[in-house]
């Protein structure tokens, strides 16, 4: 049966609770699911102590936002895996920083635009471990000035270098997050390469053994990414992954849990996987 290894709750920028994903993944038939939120384990575990008492398969995971030193470009990394958590908590407290910090600077720009207050952003952010330009755009959506999270006043307000509220957000060097999760004894995988062009970095992670694997099924791949990712992960022995990215209405085409899913010889692979 399949398993979709890659969603988010509102523990991050998905709109879907915790509860309720465990949930729709039990009743959408999905054998599994991993709960990814950026940055953060919290709704993780709490799904998987969930899950346990439904019948629902939930693996803990985490996605880390980072860094391509060589190209200047975001890349993301999913982690897996037997992890102790706490290892990684300086980690996720320094990206969730970093983040508070540009989101404030951007929501205090889009106030100057826009009469929305700080109370009604932070209300659609209840319950997530940071705030989200995802629910800055919720609150103007509902106070009328958007019609949707990523239409023209979203580009307005957050293309990167030219929206008027944009403001970079400072992300640790893919290359330390690897080693991190490493010694925290977790499996590193390259999430959807395609998005972030990161077709180069996957090579070298691959041939210099830093991951141990990529995510080759996504809802935004390009023609022809998942042959090329299945290729390198042939050629280099890496476990081959899939998942929806799922974000419930947060997300900027609607895909349904289980859109893209991750074969069943990969994910007992990357469950019998040990990172020492």
């Amino acid at each position: 049966m399949p398993a979709d290894l890659h969603c988010h709750t509102k523990m991050s920028d998905g709109s879907v609770g915790i509860d309720e994903l465990v949930q729709l993944a039990k009743r959408s038939g999905l054998s599994a699911i991993a709960v990814t939120d950026h940055d953060t384990f919290s709704g993780a575990l709490r799904a998987k102590s969930y899950g346990d008492r439904i019948g629902m398969e939930v693996l803990p995971g985490a996605e880390f936002s980072c860094m391509d030193p060589a190209t200047g470009r975001k890349a993301h990394v999913l982690c897996y895996g037997n992890v102790r958590v706490h290892r990684l908590e300086g980690l996720c407290k320094k990206i969730g920083d970093n983040r508070r910090r540009s989101v404030s600077v951007s929501l205090q720009k889009v106030m100057r635009l826009y009469p929305i207050t700080m109370d009604m952003v932070v209300q659609r952010a209840h319950g997530s471990s940071n705030i989200f330009k995802q629910h800055i755009m919720h609150a103007l959506i509902d106070a009328g000035y958007a019609d949707s999270f990523y239409g023209a006043v979203y580009e307005k307000l957050f293309r990167p270098r030219t929206g008027f509220a944009y403001c970079k957000t400072e992300y640790p060097d893919v290359h330390d997050v690897i080693a991190q999760i490493h010694d925290a004894g977790g499996i590193a995988v390259l999430a959807h390469p395609g998005i972030y062009d990161s077709y180069d970095l996957l090579e070298q992670l691959a041939r210099d053994h830093e991951i141990e694997g990529v995510e080759v099924w996504h809802t935004r791949n390009r023609e022809g990414d998942a042959e090329r990712f299945m290729q390198i992960a042939t050629q280099y022995h890496l476990i081959m992954t899939g998942g929806t990215d799922f974000h419930g209405m947060y997300s900027k085409v609607t895909h349904p849990l289980g859109t893209c899913t991750t074969p069943d010889d990969q994910l007992t692979l990357l469950k019998k996987l040990r990172v020492e």
